[in-house]
């Protein structure tokens, strides 16, 4: 099933699945078009690390208005203010985006693991329940692996955030080149929380391409 598919279809099954105690129609929905769990938590996982990946764009570009807002002119800093300020609301969007994102990857998983152990006693093959089984196991512990480093990551997104912001008001309040002395001092500390929060990111984005990779291969 195609993406493009997954994609006619989002307006419909979001209509439905927002609604309390309808995720099972939803499910439905999608499944008479031939599109399984398993292909919605692939598709999720796949909408994480993409939005991981543009979170970590916004981040970098906050901290280059940063810099940039550190080392101005006390002429230019108004215009400069406008532009981290800007910076931030971009980071703190992309970062709830991936918050949400995360949360969607959890509950597709968490329905598709509930029903796959459900239908394990559906099996009158022992050998064939015994093999699915296993593959549920190694196939939740791959999951686990992934839910680690995207929480992870999610979970870094916040101090970060939370200096930027300190940053910005300080700079709404102090717009004036004693503003600048004072921020920047903290420019080292603040590289050292983004380059952390990237490498935290790009560890997630591995672990979830190689999910997707995983999936497939099991699926095919």
């Amino acid at each position: 099933m195609t993406h493009r598919l997954l994609s006619l279809l989002s307006l419909l099954i979001f209509s439905v699945s927002i609604l309390p105690g309808c995720a099972t129609t939803a499910y439905n929905i999608q499944e008479r078009f031939g599109i399984e769990k398993r292909d919605i938590l692939v598709d999720r996982v796949e909408n994480v690390a993409k939005s991981q990946a543009d979170a970590k764009e916004e981040f970098e570009d906050a901290l280059e208005a940063f810099r940039a807002v550190v080392n101005v002119d006390g002429g230019k800093l108004e215009d400069m203010y406008d532009d981290l300020n800007k910076a931030y609301k971009n980071a703190d969007s992309q970062a709830g985006e991936v918050r949400s994102r995360v949360s969607s990857v959890k509950r597709v998983a968490r329905d598709l693991f509930k029903e796959w152990e459900g239908e394990l006693s559906q099996y009158s093959d022992a050998g064939l329940r015994r093999t699915s089984e296993s593959q549920l196991r190694e196939t939740q512990q791959r999951y686990d692996a992934l839910t680690d480093k995207m929480d992870a990551a999610t979970a870094s997104m916040d101090p970060v955030l939370s200096v930027f912001k300190d940053r910005v008001l300080y700079l709404k309040h102090n717009l004036n080149a004693r503003a600048i002395a004072a921020l920047n001092t903290e420019t080292a500390n603040l590289e050292g929380d983004v380059a952390q929060l990237i490498a935290e990111m790009e560890q997630s984005i591995s672990a979830a391409d190689a999910f997707i990779r995983d999936m497939s291969g099991s699926t095919s």
